[in-house]
């Protein structure tokens, strides 16, 4: 592919993801205004919408490392994203001294930057461990190692045992005390109750600042006052776009260098790749410690600025939506990944919320059977409303089985997704061309032009 197609791909990449994300934020502004929402409701929406965007984009893009590059049938992404998180909680959280209460568990105080390069090393390390026996399977038992670690994370977070514990100052060994270079220390998971995130907010940094408090200050009379929550929410979903953006960029040069061309090689025929000599086991060791690492930092900007964390957050569903998100753009396309997050985020994840509202507002749906029984017989005499309204009422339970017909449709109609496997060429020049036809190659070392002998 020649330098002005590239561009010209890149560009129109750029176009459809912009022309997606603008088209959603329009059908939600329009479904505002049909609801009556004020300024600051619509603002709401679009932060909440957008901060879902950038969760679910990030994530699609570290498992396309996996699954789309690799070949990796990983279902195990909501582990990554716990170990992520709770290390960067226990790694950044104050002592339970310094917080004078406010805090059951109390952490090392160290800064948060320390705390969320701990937790991307923390997750990048639990990949490595896995990888290490899970790699030497393939396809459906590779997904079960994954799984099954996820859910072990889960219950060790969940476990009363380790709610508080302590890390010693010394060890013995065969009778002899060794003194470490660190105090005994009170630390935990904080069991099922989780922890509190009472560390300082990384945003205040921008919060704080001239230029945006004279932005909350214009807009606070047209909002009714008390509008820099719903602003604060919007600027930091705003900045996990420009991390999206940073993903997409780090998983587009991975792509295109010497080490995304073998692990492309290697998602199409390992034993092919293995012949020509490369370490295939390595390469997905170090793919999966990547994309494992990339997770772990999802996993703490999703709940960074959040009060509390806790284990349930993470239940395997969470893997599932990511997983959607990444089959509705197509695998082995990094715009397909955030394309996939923008449509996942917009129409299956919040739209079922949206059309209740809007159901209930527009058609004035109240009074919904408590049982199904209920609702069903009603439609012997030709009254729909109390199924409308028992449907309408548990749309949240409805979500799965959206989420699960669409999932079903796309199996059946459009697997490889919306964009689907980019076979990006890895050779310089069009392999369909005849020599006659190929470019002379310049002269070098004293070479004949064309590549001639001496």
């Amino acid at each position: 592919m020649s330098v002005r197609d590239r561009l010209d791909v890149e560009v129109s990449d750029t176009v459809l993801i912009v022309g997606a994300l603008f088209g959603v934020y329009a059908v939600y502004l329009l479904a505002g205004t049909v609801l009556g929402y004020s300024l600051r409701g619509q603002m709401n929406s679009i932060a909440r919408l957008t901060f879902l965007i950038g969760v679910y984009g990030m994530m699609a893009l570290a498992l396309n490392l996996h699954w789309g590059y690799t070949g990796l049938f990983n279902i195990g992404i909501a582990g990554f994203m716990a170990v992520g998180l709770y290390t960067m909680a226990i790694v950044s959280k104050p002592p339970a001294s310094a917080t004078a209460g406010a805090a059951a568990v109390s952490g090392l105080g160290l800064p948060l930057w320390v705390g969320v390069l701990a937790g991307m090393v923390a997750a990048a390390v639990l990949g490595f461990l896995v990888a290490l026996p899970a790699l030497r399977l393939r396809a459906d038992y590779l997904a079960i190692v994954t799984i099954a670690t996820s859910e072990i994370v889960r219950f060790f977070f969940l476990s009363g045992e380790f709610q508080t514990f302590t890390v010693p100052g010394s060890v013995t060994v065969f009778g002899v005390t060794v003194g470490l270079p660190w105090n005994p220390v009170e630390l935990g998971t904080g069991g099922g109750r989780g922890l509190i995130l009472n560390y300082d907010d990384p945003m205040e940094y921008v919060f704080e600042t001239g230029p945006y408090q004279a932005l909350v200050d214009a807009l606070d009379p047209l909002m009714g006052g008390s509008v820099k929550p719903v602003v604060d929410g919007l600027a930091y979903a705003v900045v996990l776009l420009a991390v999206v953006a940073a993903f997409y960029w780090l998983l587009k040069r991975t792509g295109e260098s010497p080490f995304g061309r073998v692990l492309k090689a290697i998602r199409e025929d390992e034993d092919v790749a293995n012949a020509l000599g490369k370490n295939t086991a390595r390469f997905k060791i170090k793919s999966f410690m990547l994309g494992c690492a990339l997770m772990g930092l999802g996993g703490i900007l999703w709940q960074l600025r959040q009060g509390a964390i806790t284990p349930t957050a993470f239940r395997p569903q969470v893997t599932f939506f990511i997983w959607l998100a990444l089959i509705i753009g197509g695998a082995g396309s990094n715009t397909g990944s955030v394309l996939g997050a923008i449509l996942f985020a917009g129409f299956l994840f919040q739209g079922p919320l949206y059309l209740k509202n809007i159901v209930r507002q527009v058609y004035g749906v109240t009074g919904a059977p408590n049982t199904f029984a209920g609702a069903v017989g009603p439609l012997l005499d030709g009254n729909v409303e109390p199924l409308l309204a028992y449907t309408i009422g548990n749309i949240n339970a409805l979500q799965l089985v959206i989420m699960g017909l669409v999932l079903v449709w796309l199996m059946q109609h459009r697997p490889e997704g919306m964009l689907g496997h980019r076979k990006e060429e890895a050779a310089t020049i069009p392999l369909g061309q005849t020599r006659e036809e190929r470019p002379a190659a310049p002269a070098a070392d004293g070479g004949t032009e064309g590549g001639g002998k001496r």
